[in-house]
């Protein structure tokens, strides 16, 4: 996967370890997420998420990337290709930076993921969200995400999967 294909506006490109404190910098401003979704981060953790996959898939399907506008991430998202299922895209995580936030940035960056998704053959988008976040649920719901009436349960609550098909 072309990474770069996922925006037309902003420079994107996988992330390493080395950009791990500037993925924390960026997800700590995010304090109604972490208040749903504790713990806090960390550079060690954010690490981790970078090389963390759902059983059945391999680092090629994972694309942990950044979005950088004038060299400064201002977006990450974890996408993982063909999972659940084949022609699924899988967001496992996507956090901006907050001084974009209300102001249809994230929205706009969504809508050429999907283009570019599904000009790439994905029929669908699938997440989660943390079950009580009202920020969260309200973004996906905006943006033509629909609850698929499960609920997985975590220590810390549970996760409420939504999907959307890519036209």
């Amino acid at each position: 996967m072309d990474v770069q294909g996922l925006s037309n506006q902003y420079t994107v490109r996988r992330l390493t370890s080395a950009d791990a404190e500037a993925v924390l910098a960026l997800a700590v401003q995010n304090e109604i997420f972490y208040r749903y979704h504790p713990p806090l981060p960390t550079v060690q953790s954010i690490t981790e998420d970078m090389a963390a996959l759902p059983r059945g898939t391999t680092m090629r399907d994972k694309h942990f990337v950044g979005f950088f506008e004038d060299g400064h991430l201002v977006a990450v998202m974890d996408l993982i290709l063909d999972y659940p299922q084949s022609g699924t895209a899988f967001v496992g995580w996507f956090i901006t930076e907050t001084d974009g936030q209300g102001k249809g940035r994230a929205t706009a960056l969504m809508r050429e993921c999907e283009v570019a998704l599904a000009a790439q053959g994905c029929r669908k988008i699938r997440l989660a969200v943390d079950k009580g976040n009202p920020q969260s649920a309200g973004f996906w719901c905006k943006n033509g995400y629909v609850f698929t009436g499960q609920e997985i349960p975590n220590e810390h609550g549970a996760y409420l999967p939504m999907e959307k098909p890519l036209v």
